[in-house]
């Protein structure tokens, strides 16, 4: 597990990141909902090894980052944690790399701020400017009242199975989610529900990469991801052999579309 070596005060947290400095060009990590920033480890190492400045961090209340009492789970406290963090390292115009939840943030602090980044790169995720049916807009109302009524005990495997296809990435994930209350993990369920808001008229205004597992049946990503790719007429990548956490299910394949994707972003539309 890559070791998170500083910290950030922020209101209501304290985020813990790391930063592998240098002077290529900054990119960001954002896990996902439940997990924390070790299921990016492989991707950083790459990222990294390849020249660029790699920066990883926990979500407030994921990890190594813990809520201060009584603070509850709001998605724009996370996104301005994201944003505080780019400002605090000084990075100009990153490219952000998010999963699932992450991947909701990256898209709207990019979407309040299109000069935030140089590029998105974005994981098993759902489309928060995309299109939802009437039958998707239901199972979106009623999905946090639903897992409240699953024991705590059992929410860490029944998430965990969902999430991730390999033995190792499912013992990492039901780990990750043993370490939140129930009640932060359904304020962080609320707040991705929250961060999706249809706009048939949006298009990314960064040049944009879409990463999918074969095997991820959450919701309504795997759907979601192709038709984005399409309104937005790029290739969705799809890592065969992988779930939803697919960085963690197949790291090397993952690792890959990474570096590609960091290489094609035109070096013209930053000035770092």
């Amino acid at each position: 597990m890559m070791r998170l070596s500083a910290a950030l005060e922020r209101p209501g947290a304290t985020v813990r990141y790391v930063d592998s400095g240098g002077t290529g060009r900054p990119v960001v990590f954002t896990h996902g909902a439940g997990v924390d920033h070790a299921m990016f480890d492989a991707q950083f190492r790459a990222v990294r090894d390849a020249g660029y400045r790699a920066v990883n961090w926990d979500l407030r209340g994921h990890g190594e980052s813990p809520l201060d009492e009584d603070t509850r789970f709001i998605a724009q406290d996370a996104i301005d944690d994201l944003a505080g963090l780019i400002e605090h390292l000084g990075l100009r115009r990153p490219v952000l790399i998010g999963h699932s939840l992450g991947g909701n943030l990256v898209q709207a602090l990019v979407r309040s701020k299109p000069d935030a980044a140089t590029g998105l790169i974005v994981i098993d995720s759902a489309w928060n400017a995309g299109p939802l049916t009437r039958a998707e807009r239901f199972g979106l109302r009623i999905a946090a009242p639903s897992l409240a009524m699953i024991p705590a005990s059992r929410l860490p495997g029944l998430m965990a199975k969902a999430s991730a296809s390999t033995p190792g990435a499912i013992d990492y994930a039901q780990r990750c989610f043993a370490r939140i209350s129930k009640r932060v993990f359904l304020d962080v369920w609320r707040a991705t529900v929250s961060l999706v808001t249809p706009d048939a008229s949006y298009r990314s205004p960064v040049p944009l990469t879409l990463i999918r597992g074969a095997d991820d049946q959450t919701g309504n990503i795997a759907t979601a991801m192709s038709e984005w790719a399409r309104v937005e007429a790029i290739v969705e990548h799809v890592i065969p052999r992988a779930g939803h956490i697919a960085p963690l299910d197949a790291p090397d394949a993952v690792s890959v579309v990474i570096l590609r994707a960091l290489d094609a972003t035109d070096a013209d539309t930053y000035a770092g």
